[in-house]
């Protein structure tokens, strides 16, 4: 009992059979621990799992009493429209039965009618058998000649009532055409024509013809080829001449000209030096010229551009008149027009200053100026109707407003005022021969004479061959060709004479 080894043995044997039971005492606190927590577990999701099908239940209940009430409604619905089906059939029932009678009714009439008809027409033929034995002529001959009496008369009625509704128009028309106009000029009351912007520029000597030109003619090719003009040096005493067909070029080589033979420095490096900076300032002087016509008429809010572009008829003439003043007093007295007749006033003010802007440009393209004007002023938001009043001017468009006619009645006063404009012999030549051309070019004329300056042209007609009728379309006719094809100031009034000459000889 005291061997050592024996007594550690046995200490070894209790202390692992103690350690074994608190383990096991301590597994089985654990399990039941876990058994209890497991437990615990297992109840409340026993709750909760009655708590959510007691809430998918009341779910369910409420889904399905919202589909019941859907159901219902939609069945009211349903009821409703089928009782407007069932209205709407009783309806179209009844109105059917009425077309029904009514076509009935229509029938009956037709046939009626149908028997008139052939009545009536058994009735004519009757009376054209009894006509024709009473007359003895066919219906084709009867027709023939009622229809030449009826013409023959017609044309002498229609003759007469056109010379007295023509008589008073012109009368009534001229009356407050003439009031209106002198109204119209006296509230303008513009200057007369300004002079002609000049392609000449004055020498202090002929010895600077001889710098312009330069060594080998270097001078006046690098003038010529960088301005775009053509320089004429003849022999007209202190002076050279700038020929160009554009005159805002025109007027840029003059003013550069100008200041190089006043500096007295001319080589090509001068030129062009020079060139540019006219550039910039002609530029600048036509934008100025633009607002300024704009203030003047009376016409804001134009686009830039189309204010660039007016203002470059400051350069322009026509028959000596500068087109940029014409323009001005061509709104002015279109204003003053509109205002009396009581059209609209900023159209026509606004359609009066740009009616002549494609003359600035048509150089450059191809179409006539009133053409090339409205679609420029199209492209930058001028009004249609202004748009309208510049294509139709010179009618080579139809005119959609009175404004438009205000517009080419305002251009006309402007052109044709006294002093307005002026012409060179050989173009006055020409317009007269072409008034006497066209009006011979007519059947039935034997003389014809442009009389006061071409402002009348008189016709001496053949009676036999032009009645009085056949004069009145003959002088419209001749009015409209000219119209169309000439150009000229102010109007022109075409007078067709018919007379009868009988000659005896007593023997």
């Amino acid at each position: 009992m005291n061997n050592p080894i024996l007594i550690a043995i046995l200490a070894g044997l209790v202390g692992v059979g103690i350690g074994y039971l608190v383990r096991h005492i301590l597994l089985t606190q654990a399990i039941q621990k876990e058994e209890l927590q497991a437990g615990q577990i297992v109840s409340t999701a026993s709750e909760r799992a009655k708590e959510i099908e007691l809430e998918a239940k009341n779910k369910a209940i409420e889904i399905r009493e919202n589909v019941d009430e859907e159901l219902e409604r939609r069945r009211q619905e349903l009821s409703r429209e089928d009782d407007r089906l069932q209205r709407r059939r009783a309806d179209l029932d009844e109105r059917a039965d009425r077309v029904e009678k009514r076509e009935q009714r229509l029938n009956k009439r037709q046939s009626a009618l149908d028997r008139r008809a052939n009545d009536v027409s058994r009735l004519v033929d009757e009376a054209k058998e009894n006509l024709q034995q009473i007359s003895n002529m066919t219906t084709d001959e009867a027709k023939a000649t009622l229809l030449a009496d009826v013409e023959k008369e017609a044309r002498g009625d229609m003759a007469r009532v056109m010379r007295q509704i023509e008589a008073e128009a012109r009368e009534d028309g001229e009356k407050r055409a003439r009031k209106l106009i002198s109204l119209a000029i006296q509230r303008v009351a513009s200057e007369h024509v300004s002079e002609v912007t000049t392609s000449v520029v004055a020498l202090p000597s002929d010895e600077m013809k001889g710098r312009i030109i330069g060594r080998n003619g270097r001078n006046i090719r690098a003038f010529e080829s960088t301005a775009g003009v053509d320089v004429i040096v003849d022999d007209t005493p202190e002076a050279v001449t700038i020929s160009c067909f554009d005159p805002v070029r025109r007027e840029i080589a003059r003013r550069t000209l100008q200041k190089l033979v006043n500096d007295g420095r001319i080589h090509p490096a001068s030129i062009e030096k020079t060139i540019k900076k006219e550039t910039k300032e002609v530029e600048k002087i036509i934008e100025e010229a633009g607002d300024e016509a704009c203030f003047e008429a009376g016409v804001p809010h134009v686009h830039k551009e189309v204010v660039k572009v007016l203002g470059r008829l400051k350069f322009r003439t026509s028959y000596g008149q500068n087109q940029l003043d014409h323009a001005v007093e061509t709104a002015k007295l279109a204003s003053v027009i509109a205002a009396e007749l009581g059209a609209d006033v900023e159209i026509s003010k606004m359609g009066g200053l740009l009616h002549d802007l494609g003359k600035a440009m048509d150089h450059n393209l191809e179409g006539t100026h009133a053409q090339i004007g409205a679609d420029y002023a199209a492209r930058y938001g001028v009004p249609q109707a202004v748009v309208n009043s510049i294509a139709s001017h010179h009618h080579e468009v139809e005119q959609e407003s009175v404004e438009a006619i205000i517009v080419e009645a305002a251009d006309a006063i402007s052109g044709a005022r006294p002093g307005a404009r002026r012409e060179s012999l050989d173009q006055y030549l020409k317009r007269v021969r072409g008034l006497e051309e066209i009006a011979n070019s007519y059947k039935g004329v034997t003389q014809s004479y442009a009389l006061q300056a071409g402002r009348e042209v008189r016709i001496i007609v053949r009676p036999e061959d032009v009645d009085d009728l056949s004069a009145a379309r003959l002088a419209r006719d001749i009015a409209k060709q000219i119209e169309e094809t000439m150009q000229y100031p102010g109007q022109i009034k075409v007078t067709v004479l018919r007379e009868t000459r009988v000659e005896e000889f007593a023997k």
